[in-house]
């Protein structure tokens, strides 16, 4: 309850001019900035107390009887209080020297704390779901636009901590960035283990020769055992190729046990994303360059993508399990996740550290040139009448909804701030 006040604190929201317990007048300047370490809440505040115009620190607390409780009045950490805020002023509170401290009590409607509590339910739903609709047209376009950008930006970020632990080697970031794109956020992180067991450069060495690539592939992502599918020719030839090639290279493969399959159709198995990525990867890997190449055209960045499977994986699902009737390209769908999640962010991170302006804006640009994800997140906002029209909005829901709603991080949104905002008045 006390991030509440805190938070009631710096928005203001109970407004400027309150009344001091001693029956003073008290203007709020400025709340100051918010503490997170230890010592006073807020740090260089002003206030005008009376005709007197106060900078220093203020405290808050649910009731005043917590200073004594917490001991603030021994410790002279607290002797540069200039204001004790206090939702319940139960009695007043001294220094250190013993000299009273001003005192405030925040005094809101009922109505504000019932709709706090509401948006703190610890359920699944969007808790602030019934005040959407009476938001402003631009307070909703606001804080998608601001929201897109932070995961994009969040995207972006985790690519150049990629990139510094592959040695600032871009061609390899965006290999693994790639990678971990084809997990479709099930299989996410093991492909991102898969891509980042295995330098580059060994694939380059072997990239005129496709079934070695394959074999390098899957025996890292640990799914090779000669002692299964003995009749499966392919299989067992693959086993060959990796334990030379894994002696050859020094490579250690995954630990075993990783990949997921559960609700996944056989067309999405983690067996055809890896052949898929090691398409990727014949005549050497070099996606970085053309993706940089398309400056942000979607049609011509979705032909990047056109690869056919062929030989086993023309008509296998996995291993000895035998496909018909399935398509042996990337859906659209499957490319624009790919777009969304991989090369937006790709190109983005590579703007934002050469300092090239126009290729971050390229990035933003592709997002609300795509169709937005179908979801179940997007159909729950959707449920509440906010449709998205395009990925940049699709991203800023998801974004939304993981990252405010899930940890119940309702002071730090806008639209929870506006519903507390209509309770308090």
């Amino acid at each position: 309850m006390e991030k509440l006040y805190q938070y009631l604190w710096k928005s203001r929201m109970f407004g400027k001019n309150l009344k001091e317990a001693g029956g003073q007048d008290i203007t709020v300047i400025d709340p100051g900035r918010l503490n997170t370490d230890a010592g006073p809440d807020f740090f260089n505040s002003k206030v005008r107390i009376g005709d007197t115009e106060w900078a220093g620190n203020v405290e808050i607390h649910v009731k005043a009887s917590d200073w004594y409780r917490h001991g603030h009045q021994n410790d002279p950490a607290y002797d540069s209080i200039i204001l004790h805020v206090v939702g319940v002023s139960d009695r007043r509170v001294t220094r250190s020297d013993g000299s009273i401290i001003p005192q405030v009590e925040i005094t809101l409607p009922e109505n504000f704390f019932r709709t706090y509590s509401h948006l703190s339910l610890n359920a699944d739903d969007i808790r602030c779901g019934d005040f959407l609709h009476d938001l402003p047209s631009l307070t909703l376009t606001d804080w998608l636009e601001t929201l897109a950008v932070e995961r994009l930006q969040a995207k972006a970020m985790k690519a150049y901590e990629i990139c510094k632990t592959c040695g600032m080697d871009w061609e390899q970031t965006c290999f693994v960035v790639l990678a971990r794109a084809f997990g479709f956020g099930l299989n996410g992180d093991p492909f991102e283990l898969l891509a980042r067991s295995v330098a580059l450069k060994i694939l380059h060495h072997h990239s005129d020769n496709p079934l070695q690539i394959q074999a390098i592939l899957f025996g890292q992502a640990a799914m090779l055992d000669s002692s299964l599918h003995i009749f499966d020719e392919y299989y067992q030839y693959l086993c060959r190729e990796y334990y030379f090639l894994a002696r050859k290279y020094g490579l250690r493969p995954m630990r075993p046990g990783q990949w997921k399959y559960s609700r996944t159709r056989p067309q999405n198995f983690p067996h055809r994303r890896i052949a898929f990525l090691a398409k990727a990867c014949e005549g050497g890997f070099a996606l970085l360059s053309r993706i940089l190449d398309c400056k942000g055209n979607e049609q011509e960045l979705r032909k990047l993508f056109e690869w056919r499977l062929d030989g086993y994986w023309h008509d296998h699902f996995s291993f000895d399990v035998d496909a018909r009737s399935i398509s042996d390209t990337l859906s659209n769908t499957s490319i624009t996740l790919l777009l969304i999640n991989a090369v937006a962010p790709i190109i983005y991170a590579k703007g934002a550290i050469t300092g090239d302006t126009d290729m971050m804006d390229s990035a933003f640009r592709l997002l609300s040139s795509l169709p937005p994800e179908a979801n179940a997140i997007t159909r729950l906002w959707q449920g509440l009448g906010m449709k998205a029209s395009d990925a940049m909005r699709s991203q800023a829901l998801i974004h939304l909804k993981k990252e405010y709603c899930d940890p119940r991080k309702c002071l730090y949104c806008r639209f929870g701030n506006q519903a507390l905002k209509r309770a308090a008045t």
